[in-house]
């Protein structure tokens, strides 16, 4: 049968509508806030940012108002905020966290906001479910509504014991998935089970198909140290794992010595800085129960610095010589591009090293050519991924012939062999074809 053309003309323009929707791509929406890629945490405007701070006890100290300035002056970039849904301690309400989320900003800090009801569910009594402390966290909503670029949603702390820790992966999927619905559009931050030290792997080995079930794909894991991560081999073997696998690893709480055993505090410290991994140190002041060579600072006291208070702020690999201010408070912006620069391995006259790439344009690059100056009359004697030029100093790496694109927000990583004589320091300025980039 013959169709009259104006159903012909509407049919067609139907069928039209219907190819493009299957053709084109969705287009993404700028992120509103935090979020993970490759990873690692950005800030909203592609900025990568490493969490260098600590925790700090607010929901026992709610007097303690000023703690939050003496962190930030001390050097920090970011305060985990211990919060009470209730089930354990009394709970913090909409306008309490909405006071700390105003505090964290005025004094340029990010916040990681986390519920402590949960630490140590299926062992220790009284203690909140996961599934409860979400219901907290969409109780003060309104509190956290627009701070995605402020805030980090912390689900619970150490949200299992020594028991029943099976069901963390299942249950904090399911917490995940119930904020996602409620439009939770924060980064998450997930604790690990076994009083948050994951013995015995759990989130390590469950920790991709968590990260897969968030919606958002902005999902952190938090590894917690002390006396299960005594040696540097197995410090650098969790964290590590994490990186070769792609997904995000905080330490969300560490410290120099614990009951359970004598953390390696400098392994933490100097792996974390190596990799780019954020830190968050326990804990500012007040504790107690025994554990009170935590404290960083003795009675609140800014100028009272203990000895781990020493360590974690002004020693190597600490906040003052590692953390760099959000840029949505003013922080310096990498700009176009940044450059990672990593020894993998050093011996007599010899070295490794790896140089990672990211094109933080808001369109690919096709073709690229990195440069720099070694400082110390370097040599490179094999280069994979790229193809090295050295002229003295100067080394070009141009891409090869597979990885000749960089997509927006991009990374690639070059490694190399190089041979050295009195010393390895390592190159300070990086230009990716005419554009210099931050070195991270």
């Amino acid at each position: 049968m013959r169709r009259p053309l104006a159903v012909v003309a509407a049919l067609t323009a139907a069928l039209a509508a219907v190819l493009a929707a299957v053709v084109s791509p969705p287009v993404s929406a700028a992120p509103a806030g935090f979020h993970v890629s490759g990873g690692k945490l950005y800030e909203s405007n592609g900025a990568e940012f490493v969490l260098r701070g600590v925790n700090h006890a607010h929901t026992w100290y709610p007097q303690r108002t000023s703690a939050l300035a003496d962190i930030k002056a001390l050097g920090a970039n970011t305060v985990r905020v211990v919060l009470a849904s209730g089930q354990r301690w009394a709970k913090n309400d909409t306008e309490d966290v909405a006071a700390v989320v105003s505090s964290c900003r005025q004094n340029r800090l990010i916040c990681v906001l986390e519920v402590h009801d949960t630490t140590g569910y299926g062992e220790q009594s009284g203690a909140a479910t996961l599934a409860q402390a979400v219901d907290y966290w969409l109780s003060v909503r309104s509190a956290l509504a627009g701070q995605e670029k402020y805030v980090i949603v912390n689900i619970g702390n150490e949200p299992y014991g020594n028991s029943g820790y099976q069901s963390w992966a299942p249950d904090t999927s399911a917490a995940v998935q119930r904020l996602r619905a409620a439009g939770f559009g924060h980064t998450l931050m997930v604790d690990a089970p076994n009083w948050g030290q994951d013995w015995t792997f759990t989130m390590r080995d469950n920790a991709a198909a968590v990260f897969e079930s968030d919606p958002d794909r902005n999902t952190v894991f938090s590894i917690h140290m002390y006396g299960v991560f005594d040696t540097a081999a197995e410090i650098t073997d969790y964290l590590g794992r994490f990186r070769a696998a792609g997904l995000p690893i905080v330490v969300g709480e560490f410290g120099h010595d614990h009951s359970d055993g004598n953390p390696d505090e400098d392994t933490i410290l100097a792996t974390a800085q190596a990799q780019g991994i954020g830190y968050l140190g326990w804990s500012w002041s007040g504790n107690g129960g025994g554990v009170e060579y935590l404290d960083m600072v003795t009675g609140f006291d800014p100028a009272r610095l203990t000895g781990w208070g020493e360590r974690i702020f002004n020693g190597a690999n600490g906040i003052k010589a590692t953390s760099r201010e959000a840029t949505v408070y003013g922080g310096p912006d990498p700009g176009a591009c940044t450059v990672g620069y990593r020894v993998t391995g050093q011996w007599q006259d010899g070295f490794q090293a790896e140089v990672t790439v990211t094109n933080r344009q808001a369109t690919a690059l096709d073709g690229w050519r990195v440069r720099w100056a070694f400082p110390a009359g370097q040599r490179v004697t094999n280069m994979w991924h790229a193809v090295p030029s050295q002229t003295g100093a100067d080394v070009v790496a141009t891409n090869a012939s597979y990885n000749a694109r960089i997509p927006a927000g991009g990374s690639l990583t070059i490694g190399f062999t190089g041979s050295w004589t009195g010393g390895n320091p390592s190159p300070s300025t990086f230009v990716l074809n005419a554009t210099a980039c931050a070195v991270t």
